[in-house]
């Protein structure tokens, strides 16, 4: 592509204005919603006492009993507050539902009345008798003699493993760490339960849904699901009429395009930096079939506990660390191919490579490996035993929060991965940012990459000890802000960099495409991150706002929807076929259907099922199950698993000849993975969702996340009939590898001499 540098902005700078604009005003409002998640977070008593005076816990307990929970990794095997696993109970709700049917019990056997006795116990669960000046909350009888039963009860859960039954857990041989853990979930139900001061429901919005706690749905709980509702509807209503008003919106540059011939990429001559990330991908390949393995590892664990066709699998490899590990390669797989693909495109854009890129590139790859085995080491030894409480845990082992798995010394290698990427990417387009205008492509190119590292590094803000409602405040900036949002918007720009070096979009189609995804995602993703946050202890406030703009995020998926034809029709030269199968037409066939395939997932996975699950009043019953799940893969594998293997695509052709095995494994390879993840969505996560949504619904809360619900004969049925959709994806990842040990071996192939097919 010929460099052409713009002293002017390509578009009228009130572009640039109101995305400085909608920016700053989603991050001030994220700010005052920060400053109220401390000052109102749910009070840690200094002690907890019974009514005669005897102490039963202490914060220190509950603390402790707080990394006890991250060290054992129990937030992938169960849920704390609606969020984890799915396999396990949620042990917030688990505490709550059992301790009042214990209270019952012990007002039944005084001689109270049924009816009577339930009133009580309600009551009481819903008194907050914490005392702010000394610090102290008082327990009734009732619930005293019930935190001692729980005790007993949990180290029966966390006792030896032989005594066990279903899933593997910890065993915790310590009977002080057995009531320290029971001291955090004790505390976890009383917010769950206990009257906000100055409100009439508890800290956690009366969640979990539980008639014995006497938690129902609260007025804003309703009203804030009926309003967003109203907001999605308004929203989307003026952005199709501005799309349908102005004709420059949207991807309409294929017609503006200029003709010509589509550069080959065997005639394009790569340079050192270019070369290495044939190592990248072939990491990126490893990466998704461990990923893949394990889920399919991770999902037969719903249908046999303890094992893998008979194989003690349980015993070495747990549910909680093999969906640690799950998780976590699902992250590594995607950053991965991120990082190889800024790398990649930094010379086609800056037209030049200053020296010793590929040193640099070298030097960030052999850190991503030792952050990756590190972290993968250091989860294994924590969740295993291995690592001592008051030893390092934290540090080299398991920090313990989901997506945020592993311990902080990796966490912040892998940064600083990040910022050496940056680097790489500012030094290689430093001489074509002379006199750019900077509210040109150029610059936010560089403005998303400095994201990357920046909004990672928030989930360093918070330590061992700190709140888990302020843990999770930022744990949710890098799950959403870093996942959602940024890495969303240095998606559009990369691919919008693609149309634009491939000569079928015009710079100034491709900026205007940018910005709106900033202005767009600025409105709703920024305030919207609150979505996740409606019960885990902050005010209503947050849960007002957040679901209020969470709506609007869903209004840019729409647009790719409304757009998806135009954007089709940009995969391919004019008068030819993006879907011919002859390989020689088009090169970037199979990239670009994977980025065709990333905007129906955005529009199912990411809209339509994430919409489903943050309307309060559905996530108020749903939050934690099976829909949860049907929506993570959704989004996460449809819409960045598939972004990144369109970027291994784009790529491959690079190094690869377009051979019929080439163009074959590319082939096998997407309609496998999208039809193996469209069966295992359909067939399996949103029918169980469903049936585990009824469950709720009918009964509790708490009986629909017991363990024995994926035990019932119709739910096992639809767990049996994922296998099929599991074995195609993994059969669609297979060809990944082949393709990435040919572009190895191929890492130095010349370019074609001219005139040679």
């Amino acid at each position: 592509m010929d460099v052409v540098r713009e002293k002017s902005m390509i578009l009228s700078p009130a572009w640039l204005v109101t995305a400085i604009v909608t920016f700053i005003f989603g991050f001030t409002v994220l700010g005052y919603l920060a400053y109220r998640n401390g000052t109102d977070q749910p009070p840690i008593p200094r002690e907890v006492r019974s009514a005669d005076g005897a102490v039963l816990y202490s914060e220190q307990d509950v603390l402790a009993g707080q990394q006890l929970f991250q060290k054992y990794g129990l937030m992938q095997y169960g849920t704390l507050f609606g969020h984890g696993a799915y396999l396990g109970p949620d042990f917030t709700a688990e505490y709550l539902h059992t301790s009042g049917l214990k209270a019952h019990a012990y007002y039944l056997a005084q001689g109270v009345p049924q009816a009577e006795a339930a009133e009580k116990v309600r009551a009481e669960l819903k008194a907050n008798n914490y005392d702010p000046q000394t610090g102290t909350l008082t327990f009734t009888p009732a619930q005293a003699s019930a935190h001692t039963d729980l005790i007993a009860y949990f180290g029966q859960m966390f006792g030896p493993v032989e005594t066990q039954k279903g899933l593997r857990r910890p065993y915790l041989q310590d009977q002080e760490e057995v009531k320290k853990l029971t001291a955090y979930f004790s505390w976890a139900a009383w917010v769950s339960a206990a009257t906000r001061p100055g409100t009439n429901h508890s800290y956690t919005n009366n969640w979990p849904p539980d008639d014995l706690a006497g938690n129902r749905p609260t007025p804003g709980v309703l009203m804030w699901s009926v309003i967003s509702l109203v907001a999605l509807l308004c929203g989307a209503g003026l952005i199709f009429f501005l799309f349908g008003r102005y004709e420059t919106l949207g991807w309409h540059g294929s017609e503006e395009a200029p003709q010509g011939k589509y550069p080959a990429p065997e005639d394009t001559r790569l340079t050192p930096s270019q070369r290495t990330v044939a190592w990248y991908f072939l990491i990126v390949a490893g990466l998704f079939l461990l990923q893949g393995l394990l889920g399919g590892i991770n999902a037969h664990y719903h249908v046999e506990r303890a094992g893998f066709y008979g194989l003690a699998l349980g015993d070495f490899l747990p549910y909680n660390l093999s969906r640690m590990w799950h998780v976590q390669l699902a992250l590594f797989f995607v950053a991965s191919s991120f990082l190889a693909m800024g790398i990649f495109l930094t010379p086609m854009i800056a037209g030049k490579e200053p020296r010793h890129q590929d040193k640099l590139a070298l030097i960030l790859l052999g850190a991503l490996v030792v952050v990756v085995l590190g972290s993968l080491s250091g989860e294994a030894m924590s969740l295993l035993g291995k690592l001592a409480t008051a030893g390092p845990w934290f540090w080299v082992g398991s920090q313990g929060w989901e997506y945020l798995d592993l311990g902080r010394l990796w966490q912040i290698l892998l940064t600083a991965g990040m910022i050496i990427w940056l680097v790489i990417l500012i030094r290689g387009m430093a001489d074509r940012l002379k006199g750019e205008h900077p509210g040109n492509m150029p610059w936010l190119f560089i403005y998303s990459a400095i994201s990357i590292p920046l909004f990672y590094a928030a989930g360093m803000l918070f330590g061992k000890t700190t709140h888990f409602s302020q843990i999770e405040f930022w744990r949710f900036w890098v799950v959403h802000l870093w996942v959602e949002d940024f890495l969303e918007l240095f998606t559009t720009i990369m691919v919008a960099y693609v149309f634009l070096l491939l000569g079928v979009v015009r710079a100034r189609v491709a900026t205007t495409i940018i910005y709106l995804d900033i202005i767009l995602y600025s409105i709703g993703g920024v305030i919207g991150t609150m979505h996740h946050l409606y019960f885990s202890g902050t005010p209503e406030i947050h849960m007002a706002l957040g679901a209020f703009f969470s709506a609007m995020e869903v209004i840019p998926l729409l647009l790719l929807t409304y757009e998806a034809w135009k954007f089709m029709r940009l995969g391919a030269p004019a008068g030819s076929s993006m879907l011919s199968t002859q390989a020689n037409v088009f090169p970037h066939k199979w990239a670009v259907m994977f980025l065709i395939a990333v905007g129906f997932w955005n529009f199912l996975g990411a809209g339509v099922f994430g919409f489903l699950i943050n309307l309060p009043i559905v996530s108020y019953y749903e939050i934690g199950t099976q829909w949860t799940a049907n929506h993570g893969h959704g989004a996460m594998m449809g819409v960045y698993g598939m972004l990144s293997l369109g970027f291994f695509m784009f790529v491959a052709r690079y190094f690869l000849p377009m051979d019929r095995a080439s163009d074959r494994a590319m082939g096998i390879a997407f309609w496998c993975t999208n039809i193996g993840l469209a069966l295992m969505l359909f067939i399996n996560l949103f029918p169980v969702g469903m049936l585990q949504m009824n469950q709720i619904l009918a009964t509790s809360y708490w009986e629909g996340r017991q363990p024995e619900f994926f035990l019932l004969p119709l739910v096992r049925l639809f767990e049996w009939l994922r296998l099929p959709g599991d074995i195609l994806f993994l059969v669609g990842i297979l060809p990944v590898v082949y393709l990435a040990v040919r572009m190895f071996a191929n890492r130095n192939r010349e370019v074609r001499e001219p005139g040679k097919g």
